[in-house]
């Protein structure tokens, strides 16, 4: 992204001033914290962030680990600032098809699963093993098949065969996916980024 993006981040200060706060407070009572470095600063009475900023008063972009951030407007910030998005993946080709892949997600299928889901997702491969398929996670204890998902999908994704594996086997990012334009999403996507909970549970021996 170079200096575009740069512009619209915060200097690498901000995290060793919030690590020194973490560090002096009683590692009894603190340890097991998700902490975010703005919140702990703020928390010590550090108001004044735009310090940290590379360009101070400046937009900054949302952080895409974290829950609740929507990829499509980080995005689209990125490219009104001038930046390309290209986070990329690995070039590691994929060793077995979505076929297989497809396999071992048919055998995480569970109605606690689908609980914690609750969705239909629908992919749409193209490539070297282009295709349709569809894994519901709203009914029952769960289903998966070829073609589209019957009664439609909440959530469909379309991108190259061999891409869909490696996110799978975890050599692709489902974000770095998205943001250097091999992942496209339609539909919710609250339940695109629940899916990268799914891909975490794979046991990668299988694929």
């Amino acid at each position: 992204g170079g200096s575009e993006v740069a512009n619209q981040c915060r200097k690498p200060e901000i995290m060793s001033d919030a690590a020194y706060v973490m560090l002096t407070r009683k590692s009894s009572e603190y340890t097991g914290n998700f902490a975010i470095d703005d919140e702990v600063l703020t928390s010590a009475g550090v108001n004044d962030l735009d310090q940290y900023a590379w360009v101070p008063g400046s937009t900054l972009l949302p952080d895409f680990f974290l829950d609740g951030e929507d990829p499509h407007k980080i995005r689209q910030q990125m490219e009104e600032k001038g930046a390309t998005p290209a986070f990329g993946g690995g070039s590691k080709s994929a060793a077995g098809g979505p076929a297989q892949t497809f396999s071992a997600i048919e055998g995480l299928l569970s109605e606690d699963l689908v609980s914690s889901m609750n969705g239909v997702f629908q992919f749409n491969l193209t490539g070297p093993e282009e295709g349709v398929w569809f894994i519901d996670l709203k009914t029952g204890s769960g289903k998966l098949g070829q073609g589209e998902a019957p009664g439609g999908a909440n959530c469909t994704m379309t991108l190259d065969s061999e891409d869909f594996v490696k996110m799978f086997k975890g050599e692709l990012k489902a974000v770095s996916a998205f943001m250097s334009g091999k992942l496209k999403i339609q539909g919710d996507m609250g339940l695109a980024m629940k899916l990268e909970k799914l891909m975490n549970k794979m046991d990668k021996s299988k694929l």
